[in-house]
């Protein structure tokens, strides 16, 4: 599936994808609510008397909530009848409006299908990844209304009831109109869907699209003021409104969850305009901390989880995610966003508030995280089938690579973990510090100082100029140019005497396409530029490699990523970043799309937000200045 030729709709939890026309006829398109698929089949037809095809004038999403469409029956020179539809979703569901008129000079009849099936499919099946043998809804239609119904396997009862305009006549598999028109005659037909889920809350305090754009203003002037007004409208389509306050969720469509890892980058990235999103990420993870040791959800106390999904499959435990914690770094970057926000409002409060939650979070990171007790981060894979292998954010199975192209094996130490693990453990410090406990205080100072220098001493690959993407389970570096050595500048890990060869060699012809930073040298055995992280480029990745470079003072080179970035949007047809793109050459011709990339992209929408603001704004939780008071940050 082709989310650039798709349409993808989305409100809170409930989503909507269609083909490029704005139908959902097959594979895995349908409409969604918690991981479920209420409706697999959601197509229109339309049949006119006398011969001809209906052609798509108009399929458009200006905000991620909405579809305007324009279907025209043409002959010669002329429109005969026209589809005008506009469709809206709703955090209950989906309302779809038709204006259908007779623009000819003579009277025209027109039939209306509307083909509705629904499987209540887990997000995992309809994406074809596991299956359970499930019956055929019911299906009730009477009069002007259609309901189908299942009962999962655990005992849930779900619904989703269709309501049509008086002209309609309901079917069990959807609904019919007749319709005669005179010459300049209009008539409006709709269509209201509400899903009914026991698993589903009502939107906590909800933001209005308007409301939402005032709060970033004033922002610098963006090299593409389109491109960033579809940011931040595509942000606000993303939040989840939890009780404990807003989250992004990762990606529409197949990531309408609460992701760790995402959700803290991205709410980061959103200070201090939205520390708001901030506070509610990080009550909202707080809320789920691991509590126990359980291998199935990789859970452990005081880690933070790496997502949350409400589907049949994990309600039944086929899979792990009503709440899964296989991920290495959302537990330090809980830390790290938690001494952003404290930076961003200019106040301890929430941070007095969540001591418990950050004090177990260390706790991890020094126990269960460092599985070998060395003072590195790391993770064990997972077997087969039982979840992710690789829990840092380049997740797939073939990410974590050695030069030869041999895939590291046993407890793995990646590199950015680490940094991230640095400024946790300075942010730490200081707010023991603020407490007046500077026993505590000096011990996590002199924490982040060991780890700064053993990590160095591990990592560092002089011959390449840049450090290893992780250690494997034998302590071997993996010796390839990478991206996430970009993460390092960002939490101030990096001496300031290895700053400019680490630099030069992330701006180097092997990483640097020109619209980003390759995941995965150019050079490298396992290259390949139409991968999801061995070559490819990823705009938030990028993003925070150019904060570490205006960190460190290289505003010039932070400068060119910027343009790149904005540039890179600006290609694109309906103005977003992708959640990737093909690492070729950036040359006089359009970048090469993944073709399953998420978009919009929580990390990456706000991304093009973070830029604007990295000359000016502390970069890491724990930048090298000192603390307080502010100060610039390290130079050249």
């Amino acid at each position: 599936m082709d989310f650039r030729r798709n349409v993808v709709l989305k409100e809170h939890y409930t989503f909507f994808v269609a083909d490029a026309d704005g139908h959902a006829r097959n594979a895995e398109h349908g409409l969604y609510n918690r991981d479920t698929r209420f409706l697999s089949r959601y197509a229109w037809r339309w049949l006119p008397a006398d011969a001809g095809d209906f052609q798509t004038l108009v399929a458009l999403s200006q905000r991620p909530d909405r579809f305007d469409g324009h279907y025209a029956l043409i002959a010669g020179p002329s429109q005969l009848l026209a589809v005008r539809r506009r469709t809206f979703v709703t955090a209950t569901g989906m309302r779809d409006e038709l204006d259908v008129a007779n623009t000819s000079m003579e009277r025209r009849s027109l039939s209306l299908e509307l083909d509705v099936a629904g499987d209540f499919a887990d997000l995992f099946e309809a994406r074809g990844w596991h299956r359970i043998e499930r019956s055929a809804p019911d299906a009730d239609a009477s009069g002007t209304t259609l309901q189908l119904a299942h009962t999962a396997g655990d005992g849930v009862h779900q619904s989703v009831t269709l309501r049509f305009d008086e002209l309609a006549a309901a079917r069990p598999d959807g609904a019919d109109w007749e319709l005669s028109l005179a010459p300049g005659e209009s008539v409006r037909l709709s269509v209201t869907l509400d899903v009914d889920n026991p698993l589903d809350l009502a939107p906590h305090a909800p933001i209005a699209y308007d409301a939402w754009r005032a709060s970033f203003q004033p922002l610098p002037e963006a090299p593409d003021p389109r491109v960033l007004a579809r940011a931040i409208d595509d942000l606000r389509g993303l939040l989840l409104f939890t009780p404990e306050g807003p989250v992004l969720a990762a990606g529409i469509p197949w990531f309408v969850a609460a992701f760790g890892r995402d959700a803290l980058i991205a709410a980061h990235m959103l200070l201090p305009h939205r520390p708001d999103v901030a506070e509610g990420t990080l009550r909202f993870l707080a809320a789920r901390q691991g509590r126990e040791h359980d291998t199935f959800r990789a859970e452990a106390p005081g880690k933070i989880l790496h997502e949350v999904r409400y589907g049949e499959l994990s309600r039944v435990g086929r899979v792990p995610h009503t709440r899964y914690y296989g991920t290495v770094d959302a537990t330090p970057l809980f830390v790290t966003l938690l001494e952003a926000h404290r930076q961003a409002v200019g106040d301890d409060a929430l941070v007095r508030a969540l001591r418990p939650a950050w004090e177990a979070a260390l706790a991890w990171m020094t126990n269960d995280g460092d599985t070998d007790g060395d003072g590195f981060l790391e993770f064990a894979p997972a077997a087969p089938g039982e979840g992710l292998t690789v829990q840092s954010w380049k997740d797939s199975g073939d990410s974590m690579s050695h030069a030869d192209g041999s895939l590291a094996e046993g407890a793995i130490a990646v590199s950015e973990v680490q940094g991230y693990a640095f400024a946790a453990y300075r942010a730490a410090a200081g707010w023991y510090r603020d407490l007046g406990e500077d026993e505590q205080a000096d011990a996590w100072q002199a924490r982040a100082d060991t780890l700064s220098t053993r990590f160095h001493e591990a990592f560092w690959l002089d011959d390449l100029g840049t450090y290893a993407m992780a250690l494997d389970g034998a302590k071997r570096p993996l010796r390839v140019h990478n991206s996430d050595a970009g993460h390092l500048l960002w939490s101030g890990i990096v001496p300031e005497r290895q700053a400019e060869r680490l630099v030069r060699s992330l701006l180097g012809p092997e990483t640097w396409s020109g619209w980003g930073v390759r995941t995965l040298g150019a050079n490298e055995v396992r290259y390949n530029p139409v991968s999801y992280h061995n070559g490819s480029v990823w705009p938030h990745d990028t993003a925070l490699f150019a904060a570490g470079l205006a960190a460190y003072g290289y505003l010039d080179e932070a400068r060119t990523i910027v343009e790149a970035t904005y540039a890179l949007a600006a290609e694109q047809s309906d103005l977003r970043l992708p959640e990737l793109v093909a690492g070729y050459e950036r040359d006089d011709r359009p970048p090469v799309p993944y073709p399953v990339a998420c978009r919009p992209q929580a990390w990456d929408a706000a991304a093009l937000i973070y830029l604007l603001g990295i000359d000016v704004r502390p970069v890491a939780a724990a930048s090298r200045a000192p603390r307080r008071p502010p100060a610039p940050p390290p130079r050249r």
